[in-house]
């Protein structure tokens, strides 16, 4: 592994380890190593690495596993710890050539999101294993000063889908739209939580997140009040694996709505797709086209970041191919 130059979190440069804003937003203050002591795939560690995955009650086909500070180290929680952290090494399965390129992935579309697009993401960034291999991190935006201070639940929860009434693939199940019905049923003042669900969507179709389940958005329950939880599992799955389809829903968009020509003829969703799904689910027509704009080109931070990223030099241009077909899909004119 080369030497670190840029921040870890926030990839900003002319930093060797988190930049105070990273210390800040993702470690609660405490200046903390990006190193950690183990190997995900040596097998001396894995006994250890296993116990600690069956610890955890959070749901995903990636290995998640807890984590906490202690005495400025990230290290796994022993049994009955509360964690503050989740830690998301390369996939364990050997099948996918470029698995050890997933977490720097991930930490590049998540910074993306949040930095370049003002999408309220959980706080994340990389550690990196005794082997050199990156980590991503992410802080449970459930938990407080360690202590959990709000519930979580998915919207595959919400909506009743389950693997005995869906089948394996059941988080795929439904649309976009059936997610918006949700957020107006439990959300009472849903239009501003609304509006970051509809960019939290473009944003998945713009950066090749084929992945973005139901699973993959949650609401959190704070004192008995409802919110949209912050993006998570933000990921250009395309860069690894194409899926076949653009978005991450069988539904897509909304059954209910006509799709554009473009749609129709290409099977790929343009700018008028987006406006009929805004209008869908309730915004303004202004606020609709205020959030479609930011989509009407990549912006050089975006590249910014991409370039000073932990992916390799081939993953980058792979990452920037996709991310400009799929915008040369959006900007198309369509009726």
């Amino acid at each position: 592994m080369k030497a670190i130059e840029v921040c870890p979190s926030t990839l900003r440069s002319g930093y060797e380890t988190y930049s105070p804003q990273a210390v800040k937003e993702l470690f609660d203050g405490k200046v903390v190593s990006p190193f950690i002591d183990i190997d995900f795939e040596n097998d001396r560690d894995l006994r250890c690495v296993m116990e600690n995955m069956n610890n955890m009650s959070i749901s995903g086909a990636q290995e998640k596993f807890s984590a906490v500070v202690d005495n400025g180290k990230i290290r796994l929680t022993n049994k009955g710890e509360q964690a503050t952290h989740i830690l998301k090494p390369a996939p364990l399965s050997l099948g996918l050539s470029t698995r050890k390129q997933i977490p720097a992935n991930e930490h590049l579309t998540m910074q993306i999101a949040s930095q370049v697009y003002g999408i309220k993401t959980a706080s994340n960034g990389l550690c990196f294993s005794s082997t050199h291999q990156p980590v991503y991190i992410t802080k449970r935006f459930d938990v407080n000063r360690g202590l959990k201070d709000c519930s979580q639940e998915d919207f595959a929860a919400i909506l009743q889908m389950t693997e005995e009434g869906g089948g394996s693939d059941f988080k795929y199940h439904g649309s976009y739209a059936q997610i918006a019905d949700a957020i107006k049923q439990f959300v009472p003042a849903w239009m501003p939580q609304m509006e970051q669900f509809f960019k939290m969507v473009v944003f998945d179709y713009l950066y090749g997140n084929e992945d973005a389940h139901t699973k993959n958005f949650s609401l959190v329950n704070k004192k008995g009040e409802y919110f949209l939880a912050p993006a998570y599992d933000l990921i250009n799955t395309c860069i690894h694996i194409q899926s076949g389809s653009d978005l991450g829903l069988i539904g897509g968009l909304s059954p209910d709505i006509e799709k554009s020509d473009a749609y129709d003829r290409t099977g790929h969703p343009c700018r008028l797709d987006f406006e009929r799904f805004g209008d869908r689910i309730g915004l303004p027509d202004r606020r609709v086209a205020q959030v479609l704009d930011m989509f009407m080109q990549i912006p050089q931070e975006a590249y910014a970041l991409i370039d000073r990223s932990f992916l390799n030099d081939k993953m980058k241009r792979a990452y920037k191919r996709v991310i400009v077909e799929r915008l040369m899909r959006y900007v198309r004119k369509s009726e």
